[in-house]
């Protein structure tokens, strides 16, 4: 079986302490012009079956700063698990490239894709989780807070993949996480629960939006209506609307919060321009990591 990252956990805490001290490492690299090409002469396949621009951009770009090639493969390229089985797509890929990222919708298409494939597989998003942001997430926590343990976050909105991505990481590294939704918009439980089990980070639902991010280090949110979802987008308007992150809500943490979207964000939906554009937001930052953070990745696996 190959060295993949397909969830958060597959890491152990000095092990993705290890690829937060690398996307230092590489960041500084890329940001002072350093000529430094580990990767050339490879190249990396991306399979989409969901569009993407930060995972496009930030992939394709930082595998090009690394020295290699990276081949953008989207929906109509590939019809994954539909023109063709997942394992023959795997099977073939891995005979022209070194190492795979797919951004998918089904969770187990990916684990296939892994289970077949014979160079790494990242997983670049599917409907349970996005690995990947959640990395560079950390990454930019500990660069504005100068810790990589025991700080606060509230997950503001839908119980999502990025909310998956966060209970995974919270199996392995000690903080406190609030997961504020609708109480019919919960993440899953069993997966809650396997997190709640590791005893190592305190976990939270809590359905009160004030009430969730009252003195909390970090306040997030991603868009109301995911990739698929956006038929329902006006009724989970209506029932999301107490979740807006807005000056108000950020004023209930009773402290300086720093404030994360993953982005795209719907402006004046699920945040307020006023809290997206202030000293608090960190949206940007945390955009720019995830190449860097990526890097990091795709290194510990090819080198």
């Amino acid at each position: 079986m190959n060295n993949n990252f397909l969830h958060v956990n597959d890491y152990s805490n000095d092990k993705i302490l290890e690829i937060l001290d690398k996307s230092k490492w590489i960041k500084n690299k890329v940001k002072n012009g350093v000529d430094y090409n580990p990767l050339k002469g490879k190249s990396m396949a991306m399979i989409f079956a969901k569009p993407s621009a930060r995972t496009r951009i930030s992939f394709e770009t930082g595998f090009y700063k690394l020295g290699g090639h990276a081949l953008y493969l989207g929906p109509n390229d590939i019809g994954i698990g539909k023109r063709e089985s997942v394992a023959d797509i795997a099977r073939v890929i891995s005979r022209f490239n070194d190492i795979i990222m797919a951004r998918l919708f089904d969770h187990n298409h990916i684990l296939e894709l892994a289970d077949f494939a014979s160079v790494p597989v990242i997983n670049g998003l599917t409907d349970f989780n996005h690995p990947c942001q959640i990395v560079a997430d950390f990454f930019t926590i500990s660069e504005h807070l100068n810790c990589t343990k025991d700080f606060s976050i509230a997950y503001v909105g839908d119980g999502n993949n990025i909310v998956h991505s966060w209970l995974e990481l919270s199996m392995i590294v000690p903080f406190k996480l609030n997961i504020v939704c609708p109480k019919d918009f919960c993440p899953d439980m069993k997966l809650v629960e396997l997190a709640k089990s590791k005893g190592l980070s305190e976990i939270t639902i809590e359905h009160d939006p004030f009430k969730g991010v009252s003195n909390c280090d970090v306040v997030y949110t991603d868009v109301w209506a995911s990739m698929g979802q956006k038929d329902e987008a006006n009724d989970r308007k209506k029932i999301f609307k107490p979740y807006q992150i807005n000056n108000d809500l950020l004023k209930a943490t009773g402290k300086q919060t720093l404030f994360m979207h993953c982005l795209p964000a719907e402006r004046g939906v699920e945040v307020t321009d006023s809290v997206c554009d202030s000293k608090n937001s960190i949206i940007f930052d945390q955009a720019e990591n995830r190449m860097h953070a990526q890097n990091a990745i795709i290194l510990d696996l090819m080198t």
